[in-house]
């Protein structure tokens, strides 16, 4: 199933002379993965502080923007500088986790249904990722399948910022934005048990 995720190698070009330049200076993945999961820690926290017509949630797609840079930059440092560690594969699952989680539960202002669908579709982030990482437990490779990957979701949770901030639409209708959310991310998780059981 297509995914943004795909046009990561294309990102990860453009990253590299920085990626480089990093590496020369002493940084490491581990610092870039704590650094990414901290700063969308805050983030999140302004968003939960802030009301929805305010800028941490329309320049949430420039937060989502560098977060996904950073992941790509720390996975470029643990590749190709020989950085790569059990610590730092445990912090990158990690620290996703708990990033999606911290950008996504602020969405809960919306109040009325959103209490219960923001919560629903933060639980299948988790799960669509525990079942791409479980592929790997189970002898297959890392699962990255979408629609609705770690790239994907970044994709479409800034845009409901953005709509929210400028108030484009009533925040009802919202509701059924999250709700195929939700749908999609139930199945990316099958579509990655899929693809894993495919593989053996």
């Amino acid at each position: 199933m297509a995914s943004i995720y795909d046009l990561k190698p294309k990102f990860q070009a453009l990253l590299r002379p920085m990626v480089a330049a990093l590496a020369s200076k002493g940084v490491t993945a581990n610092q870039v993965t704590v650094f990414a999961a901290i700063i969308s820690i805050f983030w999140g926290i302004g968003m939960a502080m802030s009301p929805i017509t305010s800028w941490p949630f329309w320049a949430l797609g420039s937060l989502m923007l560098f977060r996904m840079a950073l992941n790509a930059v720390d996975g470029m440092l643990a590749r190709e500088f020989g950085q790569k560690s059990k610590l730092g594969a445990m912090l990158n699952e990690l620290g996703d986790v708990v990033a999606d989680l911290a950008l996504y539960l602020p969405f809960m202002k919306m109040g009325g249904a959103a209490l219960y669908i923001c919560p629903i579709v933060a639980s299948l982030a988790v799960i669509t990722e525990v079942a791409g990482l479980s592929a790997y437990l189970a002898g297959a490779s890392r699962r990255y399948d979408g629609p609705m990957g770690k790239s994907d979701r970044a994709f479409w949770f800034s845009l409901l910022g953005i709509l929210l901030a400028i108030e484009v639409v009533p925040i009802s209708w919202l509701i059924y934005y999250l709700g195929l959310i939700a749908l999609l991310l139930t199945y990316t998780i099958v579509n990655r048990v899929k693809g894993a059981l495919k593989e053996n």
